[in-house]
């Protein structure tokens, strides 16, 4: 728990714009914490994004992943039942519960399910062997910063104790470990025939897991369709 003394702080606290996340005013790095802690939604907004333009399998499994990580998260937090260090500080806090932090949960299930999704599925299909190693590295470095600096935030504006947040975090990968196994097994098999599914046609919902990157194979696809179009094209104008 919290100090009395940092719970009864006299400083003024000041919401981020459009959200409830609460800093104290004038904390410059209060402010940027608090602005990392709206990290999750972020990448929720980017989730429904990808899957309207996509409309990827594994992203939606990606995303269903995280739903259920919060369902997790919602059944531990109901069960210890343990309260926030300093609830009184945020009062328009949805859930009075905070072990595990599910922004711990869902920040370390987001890296740890991107990490492996980088170093499991997608293959290198280029000759271009360290720089493919280069970008995996950097991009994987960048994620758990994220994560930490999602974490940190938490406990840095009195949302939850250090304890809270490490368990969320443990909580979360542990979770993504599992979710990832599932949808490689299990799921994965699976794509192919729901692809073919009238709905799925309708919705032009798309099987790519056999495609080893993704990536390269949309950048080579989109380059050759182009310098295609762009040679008949320069056929008729002659």
């Amino acid at each position: 728990m919290a100090a009395v003394g940092e719970c009864s702080s006299s400083v003024p606290l000041k919401s981020v714009a459009f959200s409830h996340v609460e800093y104290p005013a004038g904390d410059f790095t209060g402010h940027i914490l608090a602005i990392a802690s709206l990290g999750p939604i972020f990448i929720l907004v980017g989730f429904v994004t990808l899957i309207v333009f996509k409309r990827e399998l594994h992203t939606i499994s990606f995303l269903g992943g995280l739903l259920v990580n919060e369902g997790v998260n919602w059944l531990i937090k109901n069960i210890i039942q343990e309260p926030r260090p300093c609830a009184e500080l945020h009062p328009s806090v949805f859930s009075k519960y905070a072990m595990p932090s599910s922004h711990a949960q869902f920040m370390w299930f987001f890296s740890v399910y991107s990490f492996l999704f980088l170093y499991f599925r997608m293959h290198q299909t280029n000759n271009a062997r360290f720089l493919d190693l280069l970008w995996r590295h950097v991009l994987s470095l960048c994620l758990l910063i994220v994560a930490f600096l999602v974490s940190y935030s938490r406990v840095y504006l009195l949302y939850h104790t250090w304890s809270q947040v490490v368990y969320g975090g443990v909580a979360g990968s542990i979770m993504a470990v599992v979710w990832f196994v599932f949808t490689q097994e299990i799921l994965t098999p699976l794509f192919p025939r729901i692809a073919a599914w009238p709905l799925s046609e309708f919705f032009l919902i798309r099987d790519t897991s056999l495609i080893p990157n993704i990536l390269w194979f949309e950048y080579t696809v989109t380059r050759a369709e182009a310098r295609n179009r762009q040679r008949k094209l320069g056929t008729k104008l002659q």
